[in-house]
């Protein structure tokens, strides 16, 4: 079984998934454990698209079925096994999944962001692909030397001190995917304009704007309860910004001046 790492996460999987290279840094070590099937010759029932329960040893384990794969996984999301699978990517995704749901329950949310880091201060830059997301993160990198830590896929973990933005393994078609951390000071939500202008949300603006870019796990039993509780601690305590930009170092500047000063 291969146990994988993301922030303070641990996933256990029992076949290898064929994910891409960058895993190879969020990959721990690995371990003889009981599988949670012993063969795919223990499920009988028919394929079908959706969500079904099957119980092996008196335990009822949770299976995941689409045209494409089989997975199971524990009442804790915390291993699963890939039973059937005709795409690399299919599993790939599965164990976002199973991230995804652990994550909530541990009081974190997944983010469609970029994610980097400046003077100590985690940057998180909002928006659906295409909006320029990478785009920010690499003009701040090339003019502000600021870490890139995701472009793609952010995981932000409530602790007792802060927020912890943290990168992982999943980042699209950037090709940043640092396995490290950094508090978060800011979220800057994009909007792509032939000006540049900055200014603070608020209010049910600011919430709506954050909120859309959160991966809620719809699949969780009061998935997104816990989600949205999250989301409400760090609204409260992570101002949130709105940029309209062009891609210069202009919109930088102006970003710069406005979260940390002159």
């Amino acid at each position: 079984m291969s146990v994988y790492k993301v922030a303070n996460y641990n996933i256990k999987i029992e076949n290898n998934l064929l994910l891409g290279y960058c895993w190879e840094k969020y990959q721990v070590y690995k371990t003889q454990v009981p599988p949670l099937f012993s063969a795919y010759a223990s499920f009988n029932a028919p394929v079908f698209y959706g969500t079904a329960f099957v119980q092996l040893d008196g335990i009822n384990f949770q299976l995941l079925i689409n045209h494409l794969s089989i997975f199971a996984v524990n009442k804790e999301w915390t291993e699963g096994r890939l039973i059937i699978s005709e795409k690399g990517e299919e599993a790939d995704n599965f164990l976002l999944d199973m991230f995804c749901t652990h994550v909530t329950k541990k009081k974190g949310i997944i983010f469609h962001s970029s994610l980097i880091e400046h003077k100590g201060c985690g940057l998180m830059f909002l928006g659906p692909s295409g909006i320029g997301k990478t785009t920010q993160a690499e003009l701040w990198n090339k003019y502000r030397d600021a870490l890139i830590i995701n472009g793609d896929i952010v995981f932000v973990q409530e602790t007792e001190e802060n927020f912890l933005g943290w990168g992982t393994p999943w980042h699209g078609s950037s090709p940043y995917c640092e396995n490290t951390s950094v508090p978060v000071h800011a979220m800057i939500v994009l909007k792509q304009e032939s000006e540049n202008s900055i200014r603070e949300l608020t209010g049910f603006e600011k919430v709506t704007a954050v909120s859309n870019n959160v991966f809620y796990p719809q699949w969780l039993e009061n998935g997104m309860e816990l989600c949205l509780e999250t989301l409400d601690h760090l609204l409260s305590a992570i101002p949130v910004y709105e940029l309209s930009c062009r891609p210069d170092e202009e919109a930088v500047r102006l970003t710069e001046e406005t979260l940390f000063g002159n």
